[in-house]
This record gives structure tokens, sequence and C-alpha cells, in this order.
């Protein structure tokens, strides 16, 4: 087998001869690749081997970037107060990094007033330009009208 580690010369030695190597260095013996021809060994302390990679593995997850969904419900005759202060949350939920599913809700027969909930989605996708862009547009999914928009990335 071709034995490689700290502290040992590389080179094609016998099974024995390298456990006798990796035993005098009070380290372990650990196959790499056994496919190559000949397979590939190395000294290595394990157990701190395994700790480096579940460090590593760590620090990959630390950066990874968890999206967040929030939604804000509207309904399709919602008055400008209402509409004011839902949009001051939208631009609360943009700022922390979450994307935004804001959907119109229709009761009955509310559902006449499709055009209203799609302009009430457009007005806010308008009004949140600045912050987010719009994923996906607004479009009716049962008694559902919504769209997502998500966060612009900060420089």
């Amino acid at each position: 087998m071709r034995l490689v580690g700290e502290g040992v010369e590389p080179g094609v030695v016998s099974t024995r001869d390298a456990l006798a190597k990796a035993e005098a260095m009070e380290l372990d013996l650990v196959m790499i690749t056994e496919k190559a021809d000949p397979p590939v060994c190395r000294i290595v302390d394990y157990k701190k081997f395994l700790f480096d990679q579940k460090k590593k593995q760590k620090e990959l997850a630390s950066k990874v970037v968890k999206v967040v969904l929030k939604e804000i419900r509207f309904g399709p005759q919602t008055d400008d107060h209402d509409y004011e202060f839902k949009k001051k949350h939208a631009i609360k939920f943009l700022e922390e990094g979450s994307k935004i599913k804001a959907y119109v809700f229709f009761r009955g027969r509310s559902i006449v007033y499709k055009e209203q909930g799609e302009i009430l989605l457009l007005r806010l996708a308008q009004d949140l330009a600045h912050l987010g862009k719009v994923e996906s547009l607004p479009h009716l999914e049962g008694k559902r009208m919504f769209m997502i928009v998500q966060p612009k990335k900060l420089k």
C-alpha cells in the first residue's frame, strides 16, 4: 500500500510495515482510497481528524443563510390606514432579510373583487421596490391571491 502522512516519507510499503510505523508513532492507520493501485493509507490521529471534520461542518453550517418567510394578510377592501400599517411591517421584515408572502383572502362573495386584490398587491410591490424585488407576481389560488417579495442583497 502507498503510505502518506505527517512525519512519514511517502512510499509503497507492506501492510505490516505501515501498521508498525503507525504503532511506533502512537497514531492510527486510515485507508484513504482502496480503489487506487496500490491502495492509499495515511498515518493520522483519528480522533483529532474527526474533531477537525466536525469543526469544519459547524463552520459551514453557521455560514448558511436561513430563509424566513413572513406572511401579511389583506382583504380585498383594505383601507389606506390598514394598508400603511401592514406596509410598515413588510418594510421591517425585508430589512431583517426575510421573504414576504403577501396575500389577499377572499371570503364568500368578495371573490368578485379579484381586480381590487390584484391592484392592492401590485401597489405593495411598487411601494417596496426600493427594498425588495417581486419573486412571483400576484396569482389566484383557491380563495387566496398571493405574491412573494424577496429582499434585495445588501452591499
